[in-house]
């Protein structure tokens, strides 16, 4: 009954039924951002450009997150306008013109009157018009269409203009490195001073901070849709876990999570899933897959959907063959403990830098006492924890937010501590007497531990009345975990 109720509530989703709710919502970012900007600026915002695989193959294109934050539109070749200063025509869409032969290869474009539905912006322009609007605009001249008729001045340009012809104007663009737009030259900068370079009576304005304090707090339709996206995660989690078995390789683990989430009509994977088996579960960031796993091995699977350009980010540890050996439940037990004090110590007013604290508190005693620590005092601890355990989530999987603010009502993060005895792990450290005689007391308990990689890692979302576990029906404790693994 559960998975049907799910399943139904993601089709509504996925039908349109929210589709006005939407629009609303990026009608009321929109709206937000034109206030912090002010009557002076134009912010000038492209879409993401296509990226190639190969040859004449594309990767499968995505949009870039703050442009579709804004508009919600999917596709390539648009360009986002807001006036906040205008009288009338304060938001501008352009998206690229029909093309028939085009269409033919890769698919139809959208119409003018869908990416006005889809966006919630009234006046939309094919792309072709794009260069004119921003030349007229930035020579003092009010724009109009090409075919329209020359009658009165048209006064909706009338506070920006002013602002320019006094050289107060300003040129906003957001400059933040997105993951589609990274490179040696930014391209938002580099059209923003080829503006500069042909026109005068403004500066040029960078609107991150503006954008990014938008998307840290998330709208009560975002959570809406953050936690549909956590629902498939979930699913997808567990059904991982079903096929984990030994014998079986990791990319059959990677193959049922990705097939929950093609099957509940999301994107795919909101980053490149890991399935870690063995010793590769001390890797962090491991992305092969293709190693079979063994009895008595663990296996770290670390995984979430894109689903309306939303995610979440889940880590589970488990036994291959569906048990724990007591040196694997030693390590887990440290890292749950300590994921279970950070989420306790997480509410509003507290950051997330201090929430990380906590779980590195909770580790380096727990490290201790196994043997792996001969010191708590300092950094000693990092050679088996090796990454933060705070991180904001949402339109992208590390989204943006300001790491010096308190949390607040809508924002959403991770808890994810780890711990990781790797094989190689005494060849980073420096020959020094110091290093010799530590891995001389921590030997023993090593060669115990060595080759286990687990992280436990869960999605919050804070309310008013502290933090609510989204990703919190994957078996987590080490008895929940067995009891699920033994009636896969």
């Amino acid at each position: 009954m559960g998975r049907f109720l799910l399943t139904a509530s993601l089709l509504l989703c996925a039908s349109g039924a929210y589709s006005g709710e939407l629009q609303d919502d990026l009608k009321a970012r929109r709206a937000r951002l034109m206030e912090k900007l002010g009557p002076k600026s134009m912010l000038i915002l492209h879409s993401a450009s296509v990226k190639n695989y190969s040859w004449d193959v594309d990767h499968e294109y995505r949009q870039d997150s703050n442009f579709h934050y804004l508009t919600g539109v999917e596709q390539e070749e648009s360009v986002l306008v807001l006036m906040p200063g205008n009288s009338n025509r304060r938001e501008v869409l352009f998206i690229r013109e029909k093309d028939p032969k085009r269409e033919h290869w890769n698919g139809r474009s959208l119409t003018q009157a869908e990416a006005a539905e889809q966006s919630g912006i009234e006046t939309v322009y094919w792309l072709g018009e794009f260069e004119r609007f921003v030349e007229m605009i930035l020579s003092g001249e009010p724009y109009r269409p090409e075919k329209a008729p020359r009658l009165d001045r048209p006064p909706d340009f009338d506070t920006f203009l002013h602002v320019l012809a006094e050289g107060e104007a300003e040129l906003a663009v957001v400059l933040d490195q997105t993951p589609t737009i990274k490179g040696p030259v930014n391209p938002a900068l580099a059209f923003a001073h080829d503006l500069r370079d042909r026109f005068l009576g403004f500066r040029v304005v960078d609107a991150t901070r503006h954008v990014h304090a938008l998307r840290q707090v998330k709208s009560p339709y975002e959570r809406k849709v953050l936690e549909q996206s956590a629902a498939i995660s979930v699913e997808a989690q567990r059904a991982g876990m079903r096929v984990a078995r030994p014998g079986a390789y990791e990319y059959e683990v990677k193959a049922a999570i990705e097939q929950v989430y093609r099957g509940r009509g999301t994107f795919g994977w909101s980053y490149p899933p890991i399935t870690g088996s063995g010793p590769n579960a001390t890797t962090l960031h491991y992305a092969k897959a293709d190693r079979r796993m063994d009895a008595g091995e663990l296996l770290l699977v670390d995984a979430a959907a894109n689903f309306q350009y939303y995610t979440v980010d889940i880590t589970r540890t488990y036994p291959v063959n569906g048990r724990f050996t007591e040196a694997q439940k030693d390590i887990y037990s440290i890292v749950l403990r300590a994921q279970e004090e950070a989420a306790k110590f997480a509410r509003p007013g507290v950051l997330l830098r201090d929430i990380h604290h906590k779980t590195v508190d909770v580790i380096k005693g727990g490290l201790q006492r196994l043997g792996l620590l001969t010191d708590t005092s300092g950094d000693q601890y990092t050679l088996w924890y090796t990454h933060g355990s705070t991180h904001y989530i949402g339109i992208d999987v590390h989204d943006v937010g300001d790491y010096q603010e308190p949390l607040a009502p809508g924002h959403a993060f991770v808890i994810e501590p780890g711990v990781y005895i790797r094989g190689d792990a005494f060849e980073s450290l420096d020959k020094t007497p110091e290093n010799e005689e530590f891995i001389k007391k921590v030997k023993p308990a090593f060669e115990k531990y060595k080759n286990i990689g687990i992280r436990i890692e869960d999605s919050f979302l804070m309310t008013e009345n502290g933090p609510v576990n989204l990703s919190a029906k994957v078996p987590r404790t080490i008895e929940e975990i067995e009891g699920f693994l033994k009636g896969r």
